[in-house]
């Protein structure tokens, strides 16, 4: 601008400034609201990958699943199936869950081969949910109420039990969930539309979550200005989900599984004898922990919830009492939803007619907030601030440098602790599952009471006729190598 222009324009208006940020000054830039959901990913993501990475240094690695998906993604990242042996020699995860989605990490794991990368990356999916979050309260909300619910949402106890839980792929539904729903509310319907499309890649019961959404945006577009463009990809969106759905439980998964079908059936099926439900007060438990203390039942009042119903579905309709609860990791993906809910219900709320309902919407965010941060204290990320976290125990060390001697590229059946110091860079067998294959080497955890001889014993049970030596035993874990035939 020429100088005598600027000395007769007009000044700028509020608005015109703030939508010139670059103008202002930078202590000012940086104090802006528009950050704060990137700060709180960026502090979240500290505190996720501390506690993972202190979790793996120690050994506490909770199940197979690390592993399991270490050789899946070890072998995207070698241009080669992603064949996890924990499952069964040979088998193809693909036949076991559709989570082609994890093919992504296959070039960090190319460049730094190792768990580390796994948990690492899923600390950054968790935190980066927690972006649209943020960003949506604070624009519907205010600033102070935003940051008071995406803090809520981060310190979650359906997320920090899902950190704790090691590594899965529903870390990549997160934030795909948090910006196809921030979407949702801000009537950005094909932003939404094309957020929800990635996740029938995440897993196959999520494409039935993606129809969910379709149904929200059906919805939400009732009472609006006609939109029969968007009514009609919204219903496309409701087909396709379940379209996909069902060619996954129906064809790719069982086209990729050794046995032609899809293994979870079972879970659902009554088997040959009557199989457990969902006792009512576990079901009311759960619902109770999903929706009071991280909405104070507010949520209720948002049709996003509908989102929720085919996880929630599946789990209880499982005879399997692992998804009834509030452990490991399978009420991630419902933390989004609700918390989005939340957002929803409480703008909603605020303009209500009812003083009650209006101040009680004004007081939640505080209270929510508040819950995750009592919660905490039971919860995963307290371990943070106990100074045995971050110590590894010698233990420890002893066992790594036992299973160090365990030589590259070798057969090992191991149980749970020493999976992750072996999948990547060894053929890892899940103890007693090894069907048919002889294992050079067994690394297991030392029972209690038990010695190195003892284990050997329950070796040879396992593989009649096969003799096996002691090679160590440190830090709890002994690890036994195969006689070669004719040796002395």
């Amino acid at each position: 601008m020429e100088p005598a222009a600027a000395a007769t324009a007009p000044a700028p208006d509020r608005r015109a400034a703030e939508a010139a940020p670059g103008d202002r000054p930078r202590a000012a830039r940086l104090r802006a609201p528009r950050l704060d959901p990137y700060w709180v990913a960026g502090a979240l993501f500290v505190l996720f990958t501390t506690l993972s990475v202190c979790r793996h240094r120690r050994m506490l690695t909770m199940s197979w699943d690390l592993g399991i998906f270490e050789q899946a993604i070890r072998g995207y990242a070698h241009l080669q199936a992603p064949v996890a042996d924990l499952k069964g020699p040979g088998t193809n995860i693909l036949g076991d869950h559709f989570s082609p989605v994890t093919a992504l990490l296959a070039p960090l794991y190319r460049l730094f081969p190792g768990p580390v990368v796994l948990l690492v990356a899923q600390a950054a999916l968790f935190a980066l949910s927690a972006v649209p979050v943020t960003r949506l309260a604070a624009g519907l909300l205010g600033r102070k109420r935003g940051l008071a619910v995406g803090l809520a949402y981060g310190l979650s106890w359906g997320v920090q039990r899902a950190v704790d839980f090691d590594f899965h792929e529903i870390a990549f539904a997160m934030p795909l969930l948090a910006f196809s729903l921030e979407a949702v509310v801000r009537r950005r319907w094909r932003a939404a539309m094309a957020w929800a499309l990635p996740l029938v890649l995440v897993k196959e019961d999520l494409g039935i979550t993606v129809a969910a959404i379709g149904v929200v945006v059906l919805i939400r577009l009732r009472g609006t200005r006609r939109e029969p463009h968007t009514a009609a990809l919204a219903i496309g969106l409701v087909s396709f989900g379940l379209a996909f759905a069902a060619l996954a439980f129906g064809v790719i998964i069982p086209g990729f599984n050794n046995d032609g079908s899809y293994d979870y059936w079972t879970k659902l099926g009554a088997g040959d004898g009557p199989a457990p439900t969902i006792p009512a007060d576990t079901a009311i438990r759960t619902l109770l922990w999903l929706l009071l203390p991280t909405t104070g039942l507010l949520a209720l009042r948002s049709p996003l919830l509908i989102v929720a119903l085919p996880t929630l579905g599946w789990r209880f309709a499982s005879h399997d009492d692992h998804y009834w609860g509030t452990d490991w990791h399978y009420s991630a993906v419902l933390m989004p939803v609700v918390f989005i809910a939340l957002i929803d219900a409480l703008t909603r709320a605020r303009e209500s007619r009812r003083p009650w309902l209006r101040s009680y919407a004004d007081h939640l965010p505080g209270a929510v907030l508040a819950a995750a941060l009592a919660l905490t204290a039971s919860l995963p990320l307290y371990g943070l601030t106990e100074p045995d976290t971050y110590r590894v125990p010698a233990s420890v060390r002893a066992a790594e440098r036992l299973l160090d001697r365990i030589p590259d590229d070798a057969t090992v059946e191991s149980d749970v602790g020493p999976i992750s110091r072996l999948a990547g860079r060894c053929r890892v067998l899940w103890i007693g599952d090894t069907r048919g294959l002889i294992p050079e080497y067994v690394a297991m955890r030392t029972p209690d009471g038990k010695g190195a001889a003892d284990v050997v014993e329950d070796v040879r049970r396992l593989h009649p006729g096969t003799e096996y030596t002691v090679l160590g035993s440190e830090g709890g874990y002994t690890v036994l190598r195969r006689v070669a035939a004719g040796t002395p």
